[in-house]
């Protein structure tokens, strides 16, 4: 950003004890970019998530077009989205992807323990979403050592009509940390939605962009902290920079508001 250039009050990041309802409709508003909630997890979510899952080889998003590679446990609808629609080959992963989590032993389901907690001040509840009446995926563990390109979340661009059997009002994105790197693995976020000028800048065969197509815009970063939880707008251009040393792993999922003011969440 130049120098002394005008600075948009409600691109900021607020840290909080917890998700309130005040802060995601502050978020859903439009008054703040992202929600951070130091000490989100339980120490022992963390750690017996984490010493199972490091058990465990992590499968790589489609490297044709996602590069560099980043490593995934579970499953995501972005290997499976194809001319704006959601293949079928997703409900088969899907049912592996169950399985996989399920043979983690765990005495709890991480995800659910997310969601608990991301809604318990909701006053419209929150729950996984459904599409066609089949739930979608709770999540996945990503593992983006080597970083993320700059990129944009934004289900209505991304598929055609609803991914969801509810209408969508509002989308973020959220991540909860498990392990952190030594230096590095920050989230960029900038000031600048999508515009269709910007796909001059798509890299080629990629879901994402030359860093050049955030020009001179105002950026936060945020730093990873282990148990952290943070909720971000993702159609705002974001990226994730190269890690070094300790892996880099989160638990994530896509959040959505719906016109019911329910919080539904897939992966």
């Amino acid at each position: 950003m130049t120098p002394g250039a005008l600075r948009d009050p409600f691109f900021r990041v607020v840290t909080a004890a917890a998700f309130t309802r005040e802060r995601i409709a502050d978020l859903a508003a439009g008054r703040c970019v992202a929600v951070r909630v130091p000490n989100f997890l339980p120490r022992h979510v963390v750690e017996e998530t984490l010493g199972a899952l490091e058990t465990r080889a992590f499968d790589a998003y489609g490297r044709k077009r996602v590069h560099p590679p980043v490593m995934r446990f579970g499953v995501g609808v972005s290997d499976h989205c194809r001319n704006g629609r959601l293949t079928d080959d997703y409900w088969t992963a899907l049912e592996r992807h169950r399985k996989d989590w399920e043979g983690l032993g765990l005495p709890f389901d991480p995800f659910e323990e997310c969601r608990t907690a991301l809604g318990a001040d909701w006053p419209g509840g929150i729950r996984v979403g459904t599409r066609g009446g089949r739930e979608m995926s709770a999540g996945v563990a990503r593992e983006p050592n080597q970083g993320f390109q700059v990129h944009f979340d934004h289900a209505l661009r991304e598929f055609s009509g609803d991914l969801l059997d509810s209408t969508l009002v509002a989308q973020f994105a959220f991540n909860a940390y498990l392990s952190v790197p030594d230096a590095g693995g920050e989230t960029v976020i900038w000031c600048h939605l999508w515009h269709p000028a910007d796909e001059e800048f798509r890299l080629p065969g990629s879901y994402g962009y030359d860093e050049a197509v955030v020009g001179d815009a105002e950026c936060v970063e945020l730093g990873p902290e282990v148990g952290e939880a943070v909720l971000i707008n993702p159609r705002c251009f974001h990226a994730v920079r190269p890690s070094r040393g300790a892996r880099r792993i989160a638990l994530g999922f896509a959040v959505g508001l719906s016109l019911t003011g329910e919080l539904l969440t897939w992966g």
